[in-house]
């Protein structure tokens, strides 16, 4: 039974660990991909390109901190909940934008979409969290 629970525990920080990872990666592609093509997408999204460029830089040390939690053996509490807390303030501003900016439609929708993808990303990060307690 302890080995059991043990094999659970471990594939539950396995979990974990692989979707902070993946949130990590996420944030590092979307970063480079804003600060490399700002200009472009502002164009196409109707938001403001320095928005954009500064989302982009502000991605990569959030990609860090959560590749620092994936990179644990046990990712620390602490820090998953920093990520949690990180990826709830960026759906939280992601909305903000929709309602001070008037984005164009497909700016609208990618808007929406990240932010969709980010507050699952937190869900699953939150579940990990508590099941590997």
């Amino acid at each position: 039974t302890t080995t059991a629970l043990m094999g659970r525990r471990q594939s539950r920080l396995l979990n974990l660990r692989f979707v902070l990872a993946f949130d990590a990666l996420t944030c590092l592609a979307m970063g480079a991909l804003l600060v490399g093509a700002a200009a472009p997408l502002a164009a196409q999204l109707g938001l403001p390109e320095a928005l954009l460029f500064r989302a982009g830089v502000l991605l990569f040390p959030c990609a860090a901190l959560m590749g620092l939690a994936a990179g644990a053996r046990s990712p620390s509490r602490g820090l998953t909940l920093l990520v949690i807390l990180g990826n709830a303030a960026w759906v939280v501003a992601s909305i903000a934008v929709l309602m001070l900016i008037e984005a164009s439609a497909l700016g609208v929708a990618v808007v929406l979409a990240q932010a969709a993808v980010v507050a699952a990303l937190l869900v699953l990060e939150r579940r990990g969290m508590s099941a590997s307690a």
